[in-house]
């Protein structure tokens, strides 16, 4: 006789193993920890931040006199058995503020002990094996433990806080007590319920928070990325340019053997184009990574738009006036006219967005070793309407001029305006020289 087994089940069974011990373990390290967990202050409003700490204080004081009371008289421990059992019951509560764990094993055998001694003696319907001071006293450390630890830990505190006095009372048997077993179960499932909700939402709070800032960091990258990639493209379409003029000059150059002085300018013309387009290379693999083979056509920006650019803001009705007391004397190369313009623009549309119905100030300066450009703006009379951007223009022109070996610095005015302002570095921005320049050098060597 042929006999299948199935392995199936069986296989199931060191997963389940695991589980019931991850949760053993966590329930111990939740009820028998040794480490503090003090309980943190109110977050708002901060003057009331150790209210809830002087609460706790306060209840633990009135426990204390009113559980001595009754196990004094009504349990008949006498007065000194009771004051001391009804400390340990304050103190508990009063240990739940740092150390919610150990103080619901003290509170918890507090009030077995108490119940255990005083069964003997009770006087007729007396509250028992539960004093009520002490009723609310352990739901309110239930209530402090769980808003520290896990949901199945207080669910096990719970437990044990109801199954101990009801077994005590089970052995006691009938007496001229009032049993409150049935009362415990209730008081002490609404304190955790109710920590362990609040802790819930705190728990949820904190992770919405942690998540919102890795969402941010993440779109702040994604930007970042986005922004280079354009630059990249821009700066493509540059390098394509200029390998598109040594491409015709190559082409031309043979039928120009008749003529040597035009042979050799057109060759110093090929070389000027092949040191620009290998410098906007070098720029753009040094800076940039970018896989997006989309590349946009048409002619880039330069540094002679800027006054079309102006003039179209203007057109907008916001109040620009420009500062360009000198260019310089050697033309820069493409890469760099297209970056600085790239970083004006978005200056001006930050105006346009942000401090409508302000005066503009553009100041393009060139020193004997920088390229300055400031773009600063008054404060702002009219509230700016909401922006639909992605409020991260500033990474864009960041990277440009970190591209360009410069530093760029953004910030509000003490007079109430923001200003712009980017410092690049000469060396490198110029196109090295002319081709007229260059054919005469040689020509002269």
């Amino acid at each position: 006789m042929k006999v299948t087994v199935n392995n199936e089940l069986p296989a199931d069974r060191p997963g389940e193993v695991n589980a019931l011990r991850m949760g053993a373990r966590s329930l111990l390290q939740d009820l028998l920890t040794l480490r503090p967990d003090p309980l943190p202050p109110l977050r708002r409003p901060r003057r009331l931040g150790r209210l809830p700490h002087l609460c706790v204080a306060a209840a633990a004081v009135v426990a204390v006199i009113a559980t001595s009371d009754q196990l004094g008289h009504r349990n008949g421990l006498g007065l000194g058995y009771g004051i001391l059992l009804a400390l340990v019951q304050g103190g508990a509560l009063l240990l739940a503020l740092a150390h919610p764990a150990h103080a619901w094993w003290l509170s918890l055998t507090g009030a077995g002990i108490a119940a255990a001694v005083s069964a003997p003696h009770l006087l007729e319907n007396t509250p028992w094996p539960w004093t009520i001071p002490g009723l609310v006293a352990h739901a309110a450390v239930l209530l402090l433990l769980s808003l520290r630890v896990r949901t199945p830990s207080a669910c096990a505190a719970l437990a044990a806080s109801v199954l101990i006095p009801f077994l005590i009372e089970l052995a006691a048997g009938a007496g001229p007590y009032q049993g409150n077993s049935f009362l415990a179960p209730v008081l002490f499932s609404l304190a955790v319920v109710l920590g362990s909700t609040v802790r819930g939402r705190r728990t949820a709070r904190i992770d919405l928070a942690e998540q919102a800032a890795l969402t941010t960091v993440e779109r702040a990258q994604r930007t970042l990325l986005e922004e280079r990639g354009r630059i990249a493209r821009e700066l493509h379409d540059v390098v394509a340019h200029h390998m598109s003029v040594i491409s015709i000059q190559a082409q031309v150059a043979p039928h120009l053997t008749g003529n040597p002085p035009e042979l050799a300018a057109n060759l110093a013309g090929i070389r000027q184009n092949a040191l620009d387009a290998l410098t906007e290379l070098r720029r753009m693999l040094g800076v940039l990574r970018s896989d997006d083979t989309d590349n946009p056509h048409g002619p880039q920006p330069t540094l002679d738009d800027l006054d079309a650019l102006v003039a179209n803001v203007r057109g907008t009705g916001l109040n620009v006036t420009t500062e360009i007391p000198n260019r310089p004397v050697q033309p820069l190369d493409p890469g760099a006219q297209l970056a600085l313009y790239r970083i004006a623009q978005e200056a001006l549309s930050n105006c346009l967005r942000h401090a409508p119905g302000t005066h503009v100030h553009l100041r393009l300066a060139h020193t004997d070793d920088a390229l300055e450009l400031d773009i600063t703006n008054t404060a702002s009379t009219t509230p700016a309407p909401p922006s639909p951007g992605s409020g991260h223009g500033l990474l864009g022109m960041r990277e440009r001029t970190t591209m360009l070996g410069g530093h760029l610095t953004a910030g509000p005015e003490d007079t109430g305006g923001y200003r712009v302002s980017a410092r690049i570095p000469l060396n490198g921005l110029y196109a090295a020289y002319s081709v007229d320049d260059r054919s005469t050098e040689e020509s002269t060597a």
